[in-house]
């Protein structure tokens, strides 16, 4: 008898955690797990993914997706127990997830029709106690549907029948499963999903509590998350060489150390003042003769961020890329790594004069102080950017600008102190002052510098954490405070993000 090949044999079932690629397909498989309800759009799904991707799981069988669940992490004391889904989700898009939180909540599972009764719902139930596990959270939450209570609403109350269900009297194929997984039922909330008209809106509110849980004081006691910030208002004067600027610097970089700054920010195209030196009247000729001390820059600050132990915004500079010139800010962490984010709107007068070419992406950066992003200039101008990246977890948006007079700083200063209101992040602003006689369209400049709030009372007053006096090269130093800025977009007078309108209109970026 020939020997059997087993694997013809082999049906693969695999958990793991979603991607993009599964989206189209977890669609069709929610289409038919709730017909009758508002579906996933492929936007909040993105979000899941992007914001916490480790807490989104599908089993697949036979490469094909036959179920899956979604989660985020909160502090729940925050919210109250009769939140709704919207509440608990902002609106679906978990932007709301707070990695230092303490509870896991789940917010949807779903297992193909077809594939029922194949366990596939514990598999998913058993990764998020892991996960749970893992990351040594204390509990995981879920709003339970109860999909057979339509069959009894005209015989008793929601609470009579979920003791029923309890009691074993009544199955229900939500409530029933979440109880066998070791899920207890704390209370009842009546408005939890309107759409879910088979559960008349309701949902139990129940929790598992994690046994291998361990206190750990950083989130027990965490009352403050303070981030030191200097801005630099750098005066722009004639030099005769590289190390003239790098002296003037490492100047700045030195005092804003002193300070114990975790972030120091000096101004777009600072580095124009080298243009001071060079024998070149030409303004595109005096460009292209300036991106060739990008090495000379990136090496000054990558040594500067590493020896003063601060995080440095480094202005902008214009770079060639491809026979294309660049405004480009770095990022330079001071755990030696560098990032970069290409200026996106180019105004009339770069586009003339230099002939400067837009970049395409707009970046979030993760830093030891928390996500920041980086707007050069006039793109604070442009809501939709400081939105998207507040979107992917930006906490600070800092904005590198270069005026030449005060209508234009104007525009920078309102424009950067609106965002910050609009979207409760806090905003810096960091420009130059002086006059370089010697290099055309660099004649004039003016400055305020800035560090900006949201505006509410647990803000500083005018909405103002500190600001430069005009148009005099000196260094503002400023503290921002990333926990009440968390607990102010949960909890504050008013809550722009929770309160944003996604189902009337979203910020969709164009890939």
């Amino acid at each position: 008898m020939p020997k059997i090949d087993t694997t013809q044999f082999e049906k693969k079932i695999e958990l793991r955690n979603l991607t993009e690629q599964d989206i189209p397909e977890l669609l069709e498989v929610q289409a038919l797990c709730f017909p009758n309800m508002e579906p996933w759009t492929v936007d909040q799904l993105h979000s899941h993914l992007r914001i916490f991707p480790e807490g989104q799981f599908c089993v697949t069988y036979e490469d094909k997706l036959i179920g899956s669940c979604s989660s985020l992490i909160v502090n729940f004391d925050e919210y109250s127990d009769e939140h709704t889904w919207d509440e608990i989700t902002d609106k679906g898009y978990i932007t709301n997830h707070d990695p230092e939180g303490l509870n896991l909540y789940g917010i949807e599972v779903m297992v193909h029709p077809d594939f029922r009764r194949m366990k596939i719902g514990h598999r998913l139930y058993d990764a998020r106690k892991d996960l749970a596990r893992r990351l040594n959270l204390e509990s995981i939450i879920i709003g339970g549907r109860i999909p057979n209570f339509q069959k009894y609403a005209d015989k008793m109350t929601p609470r009579e029948y979920v003791d029923e269900v309890i009691e074993h009297n009544i199955y229900d194929p939500v409530l029933t499963f979440q109880l066998l997984n070791g899920f207890v039922v704390k209370r009842l909330n009546t408005a939890y999903l309107p759409d879910d008209k088979a559960s008349k809106s309701n949902a139990t509110l129940m929790e598992w509590n994690n046994i291998d849980f361990k206190r750990q004081s950083k989130r027990l006691y965490k009352t403050s998350f303070p981030v030191r910030i200097s801005a630099i208002q750098y005066e722009m004067r004639k030099i005769s060489s590289f190390d003239d600027f790098a002296e003037q610097v490492e100047y700045f970089t030195d005092v804003a150390a002193d300070y114990q700054s975790d972030f120091v920010v000096f101004p777009e195209i600072f580095t124009t003042q080298l243009m001071s030196f060079l024998d070149e009247k030409s303004p595109s000729g005096a460009i292209r003769k300036l991106t060739t001390y990008t090495p000379q820059y990136l090496e000054l600050f990558s040594r500067l961020s590493v020896r003063y132990n601060v995080n440095i915004i480094g202005g902008s500079h214009f770079v060639e890329e491809g026979h294309h010139i660049y405004n480009v800010a770095y990022l330079f962490r001071r755990d030696g790594t560098i990032e970069k984010q290409y200026k996106i709107h180019i105004t009339p007068n770069e586009r003339r004069w230099w002939g400067i070419t837009p970049g395409n992406e707009m970046k979030v950066f993760d830093t030891d102080c928390g996500k920041i992003a980086i707007c050069i200039c006039y793109d604070i101008e442009f809501p939709e950017l400081a939105r998207y990246a507040v979107d992917q977890g930006a906490n600070i948006i800092f904005t590198p600008f270069c005026t030449d007079e005060r209508q234009g700083y104007l525009r920078v200063r309102y424009c950067s102190q609106a965002r910050a209101i609009e979207n409760q992040v806090y905003t810096v602003i960091a420009g130059t002052v002086g006059n370089l006689p010697s290099v055309e369209n660099m004649d004039i400049q003016y400055a305020q510098s800035g560090i900006f709030s949201p505006s509410d009372f647990s803000y500083p007053r005018d909405g103002i954490v500190e600001e430069c006096a005009p148009n005099i090269e000196t260094i503002v130093v400023g503290d921002v405070d990333l926990e009440i800025l968390r607990r102010q977009r949960n909890a504050g007078n008013v809550t722009q993000l929770k309160d944003r309108r996604k189902d009337l209109y979203e910020i969709k970026w164009n890939k």
